[in-house]
């Protein structure tokens, strides 16, 4: 049941995190959306645990797995942004 809920909250931050940050370089469709959001979690909770938000073991919740996932976005725009510059 733990991965059903973390698919469930990686896509709702990957959803919310979109629609903060919207762009034309960023990844679409229901897969990338949910990779996102989960991507976001693990670098929230990886950033909290090294800034001693949360203890070994514990993870982000749906806020910190939304910033996450735009820190993760704004990274991603800006390689692809710069891919996009020198072709």
């Amino acid at each position: 049941m733990s991965i059903i809920w973390t698919i469930i909250i990686g896509f709702l931050a990957g959803v919310i995190a979109k629609f903060i940050m919207p762009g034309d370089n960023e990844p679409s469709g229901f897969i990338l959306t949910t990779i996102l959001g989960i991507v976001g979690a693990i670098v929230a909770t990886y950033l909290g645990q090294a800034l001693g938000w949360y203890r070994p073991g514990e993870g982000a919740g749906l806020i910190g797995a939304v910033v996450g996932a735009i820190i993760v976005l704004f990274v991603y725009g800006l390689f692809v942004g710069r891919q996009r510059r020198s072709i």
